[in-house]
């Protein structure tokens, strides 16, 4: 049992993680395109985040002290529309208008459209040195916030990755953790067929990180990992979450070929009643 979650919120929190992915499901369904197997996946992250780590107010968007929540694999933000507006961001409802013309909710996030959203996100590789950026800044301003920064593990072939970590490594920003959704599928198979990643916590071990393994889906984990990395004030920490693309969804589970493929209008009941059933286990 982590030291830093109840029972009865790790219940709470293990329902909004079932809401999210039913959510994700419905507005997939309803906009006809988008990524399916990364956002199930990361689900219990986000739950995890919004409705227990991070220090932010979905009615004040601009609070200075919130921490920051950095988003680098835009593809995936279907979870984190749905976590936003299960939080308060906006009605749950509008997640239904996800790429439509107009909407607020387009396939990756814009800074500029939607309040609560801090970077705008799609080009892969970006976000850890943007994260660095705010990190960094916010050491000179003495501010006391965390800037969190959400990559792919695809994304780590990108070489910008790797110029910031190294950055983050050097200047020991430890007010920066960045989670790392270690799922081993991207958009045209395995990672470790397309381009090899591992030994992933060794070379970030080497850019002078802290790095901890979790299981991406155990919310003890989640939450403990966090706070340990908290109290690291030497250095910058990476939580490596080792998650299941798809989660909860058998059809979905592991398959590659889901990562940017949304589910039919046919496939939709059938797909929140697994997710249902398996909230249960």
């Amino acid at each position: 049992m982590s030291r830093y979650l109840t029972e009865e919120k790790k219940a709470f929190v293990e329902g909004k993680a079932t809401a999210i992915r039913e959510t994700i499901i419905r507005m997939l369904v309803a906009s006809g395109s988008g990524h399916t197997a990364g956002p199930l996946g990361m689900a219990d992250i986000f739950a995890a985040f919004y409705f227990h780590i991070l220090n932010h107010d979905p009615k004040n968007t601009d609070w200075p002290e919130r921490d920051r929540l950095i988003l680098s694999h835009g593809h995936i933000t279907p979870v984190r529309y749905s976590a936003m507006a299960h939080a308060g961001y906006f009605p749950v409802e509008e997640c239904l208008t996800l790429r439509k013309f107009g909407s607020r909710l387009q396939g990756h996030p814009e800074r500029d459209m939607l309040p609560g959203i801090e970077t705008t996100s799609g080009p892969l590789g970006s976000g850890l040195s943007q994260a660095a950026g705010i990190a960094y800044g916010a050491r000179m301003d003495k501010k006391k916030f965390f800037t969190y920064c959400f990559m792919s593990d695809g994304e780590q072939q990108e070489g910008n990755t790797w110029e910031g970590a190294m950055f983050v490594g050097a200047n020991r920003l430890s007010n920066l953790i960045a989670v790392l959704d270690r799922n081993n599928i991207q958009i045209t198979g395995d990672t470790e067929d397309i381009l090899p990643l591992e030994p992933l916590r060794a070379k970030y071990e080497a850019f002078n990180w802290h790095v901890i393994e979790i299981d991406g889906h155990n919310l003890e984990e989640i939450v403990d990992a966090v706070e340990e990395a908290k109290a690291i004030k030497e250095k910058p920490t990476l939580i490596l979450a080792h998650t299941i693309p798809g989660k909860g969804v058998k059809e979905i589970e592991r398959n590659y070929v889901w990562h940017g493929t949304p589910p039919k209008k046919e496939q939709e009941e059938s797909f929140i009643a697994q997710i249902r059933e398996a909230a249960k286990h």
